[in-house]
C-alpha cells in the first residue's frame, strides 16, 4: 500500500513518528494483520516493526489479538482521536499545574533575585531591545502594561487601535483597576468604533490623524514601531524598546502638548 507523503504528514498530528504513521495506516487498510505483513505493506524494516507496534499499542492506536501467530487489530480512528485529545488535555493540564506551582516557590524568588541583581549592574541606556514580528511586539506591550504603576500612553493607527482593543483589553482593564491612568490617541473612524467601545471604560481616548505608533509606561520605558503598519506584513513589523526615563519623559511632554489639542472621544 502506497500512502502519500502529505497524508502521512497530517497523520503525524496524532503524535506519531514516520514509522508509526506508516504501520498504523497499513493496519487500518487491513483491519487485522501480523507484524511481518505490516512491515512489508508499510515498507518499514522488520527489525523496527515490533517496537513500532508496541508503541502504537501503548498509545491506544491498536490492540493485540490473542492467539498465534500474533496479530494486531486497528482501533477505529474516531476513538483514537478522542484518546489523543484526552491525553493532550491531561498533559496540558498537568503542565499548567506544574507551572502554577512555581509561582510561590523558592525557584521564582531566586530567579527574580538574579534578574534584579543583573539589571542593577546595567546602565539604563543599555537596556534596549529590537522586537521583530507583530506577535512579539504585542507580547512585549502586554508585559509593559502589566507592570505599569502610574501611566500608560499609547499612540497608534486605525488598524492598530482595533488590534490593541482585542489583544490588550484584558491588561488595560487590570491596569485601570490598579489606578493606572491610561490614555490612547488614534484615528477614530467607523472602523474603530467597536474598538473604542470595548476599551473606553479603561482608557481616555482622543482622536488624531497621526500615524505614529508607540507606548510609554510610567515615563520610564518606551516601545516605538519603526514601520508603517499599512504597508508592512505582520511578520516583518519591527519595534524598539528602550528603558530610558530621559527620552520617555521628553516624548511624554511632547505628547501632552498634542493631547491637549486632540478631540475628546471617550
Amino acid at each position: 500500500m502506497i500512502v502519500q507523503n502529505e497524508f502521512l504528514k497530517k497523520i503525524k498530528d496524532f503524535g506519531l513518528n514516520s514509522y508509526e504513521a506508516k504501520i498504523w495506516t497499513a493496519l487500518l487498510s487491513r483491519g487485522v494483520s501480523t507484524a511481518g505483513e505490516l512491515s512489508d505493506i508499510a515498507n518499514v524494516p522488520r527489525s523496527r516493526s515490533y517496537d513500532v507496534l508496541e508503541s502504537l499499542e501503548k498509545k491506544g492506536f491498536i490492540i493485540m489479538k490473542i492467539g498465534k501467530p500474533i496479530k494486531y487489530i486497528a482501533v477505529p480512528p474516531e476513538e483514537v482521536l478522542e484518546r489523543v485529545k484526552k491525553k493532550v488535555e491531561e498533559e496540558s493540564q498537568a503542565h499548567v499545574k506544574s507551572l502554577e506551582s512555581l509561582k510561590d516557590s523558592n525557584i521564582i524568588s531566586e530567579l527574580n533575585l538574579l534578574h534584579k541583581e543583573g539589571v542593577d549592574l546595567i546602565e539604563p541606556t543599555d537596556i534596549t531591545a529590537s522586537l521583530k514580528g507583530r506577535d512579539n511586539l504585542y507580547s512585549h506591550l502586554d508585559l509593559m502594561i502589566k507592570t505599569a504603576e502610574d501611566t500608560i500612553i499609547i499612540m497608534t493607527t486605525e488598524d492598530g487601535l482595533v488590534r490593541k482593543a482585542d489583544y490588550l483589553k484584558k491588561q488595560l482593564k487590570k491596569a485601570s483597576e490598579r489606578g493606572v491612568k491610561v490614555r490612547i490617541a488614534a484615528p477614530i473612524t467607523e472602523k474603530t468604533k467597536s474598538a473604542v467601545e470595548a476599551i473606553s471604560a479603561y482608557a481616555e481616548i482622543r482622536h488624531t490623524n497621526s500615524k505614529a505608533r508607540f507606548c510609554i509606561v510610567d515615563g520610564e520605558e518606551i516601545t516605538f514601531m519603526l514601520l508603517d503598519d499599512e504597508s508592512t506584513h505582520p511578520m516583518y513589523d519591527v519595534g524598539v524598546w528602550v528603558n530610558t526615563p530621559f527620552f520617555s519623559t521628553a516624548l511624554t511632554e511632547l505628547f501632552e502638548l498634542a493631547w491637549n489639542a486632540m478631540k475628546v472621544v471617550a
